[in-house]
């Protein structure tokens, strides 16, 4: 079983602190200025359109001045939010099914990022060097795969697309490592195969490595793979600023999917990609309905792989 939980003294300290921002009020909260906030996300593709509606202006017009913070993904987002260090963040969908599983008080408020539905086309997937003799997903039997966060979506959805292929997942040691470090690992051979997401994914391609498997597609065609999310208290404590916040992420991710140009000019400003790679990459779906339903398939996953024991509320996790 491999059940992920985390431990009770945290849980504990999370639940009883009280520091959950809510927003500072500028102007001295004379109730005349825009609420500030801190955002964390992981500073990738996923991201462009909470980037481009602070380019755009588009958070200022709902009354919001906003900070992101980077983030390592989604492990690390749910208890900075929870802890109040971030008003709301960008993270994956097991990272809040865990932490509801954990009886964190965690609410999504807004799509994040969804697959293109795409095989060979989605804008993360299992990639592994050119001449290693891995070409599908049964082929990562015994090999060791490199993801950004153990017993998360990465793993997750690898260890599905193995077993879809006929293969032993079970037989796969996962290893941990930050996005930016996997092609350079791959290279060097430190590890047979690695789950990237853009840019990263593009660059790995470049250097000549084969793509395994497109294990979001291979969960759900429409996978959202990770949302926008804030507290219980929060949204009890401050609904207008959940409210404004929804608004302006929803409105900034129809602007991106209808702008598609745009939203990779955005990438330059928060990584290091250079021009060439940003109009090689692969940009995912940022679609703002009919998110909430795909998500099952990663609780089903997550119950099939121990991560967790029982069937998640899934209606009170979204609201």
């Amino acid at each position: 079983m491999r059940r992920m939980t985390l431990p009770v003294a945290a849980v504990v300290t999370l639940l009883a602190s009280t520091a959950c921002g809510g927003g500072q009020e500028d102007g001295g909260g004379d109730g005349g200025g825009n609420q500030s906030i801190k955002v964390g996300a992981i500073p990738i593709v996923d991201v462009a359109p909470l980037h481009l509606g602070v380019d755009k202006g588009i958070f200022e017009k709902h009354g919001i001045d906003m900070e992101i913070q980077n983030t390592t993904g989604g492990a690390q987002a749910v208890p900075s939010v929870v802890s109040g260090d971030y008003d709301f963040a960008f993270g994956n969908i097991t990272s809040l099914i865990v932490g509801r599983s954990n009886d964190l008080p965690l609410t999504i408020v807004a799509n994040g990022v969804t697959s293109t539905g795409e095989q060979g086309g989605d804008f993360g997937g299992v990639v592994a060097p050119a001449d290693s003799g891995i070409t599908d997903p049964k082929d990562l039997e015994d090999t060791t795969v490199a993801v950004n966060n153990l017993e998360n979506i990465g793993d997750t959805t690898v260890r599905n697309s193995i077993r879809k292929d006929g293969g032993d997942s079970d037989t796969v040691e996962f290893v941990e490592l930050p996005f930016p470090e996997m092609p350079a690992a791959l290279e060097r051979g430190d590890v047979d195969a690695a789950w990237v997401v853009e840019p990263f994914l593009t660059a790995t391609l470049n250097n000549g490595a084969t793509e395994v498997a497109s294990n979001f597609v291979d969960a759900d065609p429409d996978l959202s793979v990770a949302y926008y999310f804030t507290t219980e208290q929060m949204i009890n404590e401050n609904p207008e600023l959940v409210d404004d916040f929804t608004a302006a992420i929803n409105e900034s991710l129809t602007y991106a999917q209808d702008n598609p140009e745009e939203a990779r000019s955005i990438l330059g400003e928060y990584t290091e990609l250079d021009s060439e790679a940003i109009d090689q990459i692969r940009l995912p779906r940022w679609p703002t309905e009919d998110y909430q339903e795909p998500a099952q398939s990663i609780a089903d996953l997550m119950m099939h792989d121990g991560v967790i024991e029982s069937q998640p509320d899934m209606d009170a996790l979204f609201r």
